[in-house]
């Protein structure tokens, strides 16, 4: 359903004038989650952890039991803020349309390192027991939901700050 290109989602971040569409609310969507994919998987511990000392790290690359991990780089702060407003677009979807939640959120889970969906519409289908242009379908009728609720909370308070649109 949606085959942006990789230029196609750039364009939207660095146009001067976004506009409202269903193009703006997947390219955010999908920022988001790639966004979320990027997040280190641990915090800081209290705990003292051994492993983490100098002398046990030498050893255990001396013997090369850890492998090189590619890992994105860690988002900016602008970056999660964004992430944190467009995953709370989607509890703009009705709570008895709930599959439609799972969809978009599902879908907007992209790999930062690839910018390949984690979930195809084929998996998705079959996850949810139905076919995969009825999968597309629900998924651009949750894009539109949040389309139409996106431009009338932008009507109702009258900012596009709100939604991270540039005033002209």
């Amino acid at each position: 359903m949606n085959n942006l290109t990789v230029d196609d989602r750039t364009s939207y971040a660095h146009t001067r004038h976004e506009k409202l569409d269903a193009g703006f609310v997947i390219y955010r969507l999908e920022e988001a989650g790639a966004t979320l994919l990027a997040l280190p998987n641990t915090g800081h511990s209290t705990r003292l952890r051994l492993s983490h000392l100098d002398v046990v790290q030498n050893a255990m690359e001396a013997y090369g039991s850890e492998r090189a991990r590619i890992r994105p780089p860690i988002p900016s702060a602008s970056r999660i803020s964004r992430m944190d407003q467009a995953l709370g677009w989607i509890a703009f979807i009705p709570d008895e349309r709930f599959v439609l939640r799972r969809i978009l959120g599902a879908r907007s889970l992209v790999s930062p390192l690839t910018e390949r969906h984690l979930y195809s519409w084929r998996r998705l289908g079959s996850v949810l027991g139905a076919d995969h242009k009825a999968v597309q379908r629900w998924h651009a009728q949750g894009v539109d939901m949040l389309v139409a609720a996106l431009i009338a909370l932008q009507k109702a308070e009258g900012a596009r700050v709100h939604l991270g649109l540039r005033d002209s």
